[in-house]
C-alpha cells in the first residue's frame, strides 16, 4: 500500500515556491489517491495535470499499481485547512456550529486558533421598543464547528 505521508511529501516538493496549498490527500486500501490542492484565485487544469505527472514520476507502478485523481477543493464543500478561511475573509460563508445552529454571514477574521463571521441580527437595544438588524461577530475555533463552507452566488 501506498503510504499517504510520502504522497504529502511528494505533493509538498510540487508546492515549493508556488501559491498552491495543499487541502487533502486520501489514499484507499487499493491505492487510489486523490488529491486536493487550492489557490487563492483558483486552480487552473493545467496545474493539475502537471502535479498529477510530478506524483507519477515519482512513484513506480512496477512495484505498485495506483489510480491518481488531482483537483481542486470542491465548490460549495466543507473547508478543511485554514488557509481556505484565510482566502475567504470578507466573503460569505455558512457555518454549521457545534450545537447544529447554522449562521450565515460575512468571515471578517481568521487567525491561527479562530475565525469570526459576522452575522446580520436582530438586536433589541436598551430602552428600544423593537430590534434592529446590526452586525453581530461570532468567533469559534476550528475544532468547535461542523463545518464552514463558501456561499456561492451568481
Amino acid at each position: 500500500m501506498i503510504e499517504k505521508n510520502k504522497i504529502i511529501e511528494i505533493v509538498n516538493e510540487w508546492l515549493e515556491g508556488k501559491d498552491y496549498f495543499l487541502v487533502d490527500v486520501t489514499v484507499s486500501p487499493d491505492d487510489e489517491i486523490v488529491v486536493e490542492i487550492d489557490h487563492a484565485d483558483g486552480v487552473w487544469i493545467e496545474d493539475c495535470v502537471e502535479l498529477s505527472r510530478y506524483i507519477e514520476s515519482k512513484l513506480n507502478r512496477d512495484e505498485e499499481d495506483f489510480g491518481l485523481e488531482v483537483g481542486s477543493a470542491g465548490i460549495g464543500q466543507p473547508f478543511k485547512v485554514r488557509q481556505q478561511y484565510v482566502n475567504h475573509v470578507d466573503k460569505e460563508v455558512e457555518v454549521l456550529a457545534g450545537d447544529g445552529r447554522k449562521y450565515r454571514g460575512t468571515l471578517s477574521e481568521a487567525t491561527d486558533d479562530t475565525f469570526t463571521v459576522t452575522v446580520q441580527e436582530k438586536v433589541l437595544a436598551e430602552g428600544a421598543k423593537r430590534p434592529k438588524m446590526e452586525p453581530v461577530p461570532h468567533t469559534w475555533r476550528y475544532d468547535e464547528v461542523k463545518y464552514t463552507k463558501a456561499i456561492i452566488t451568481f
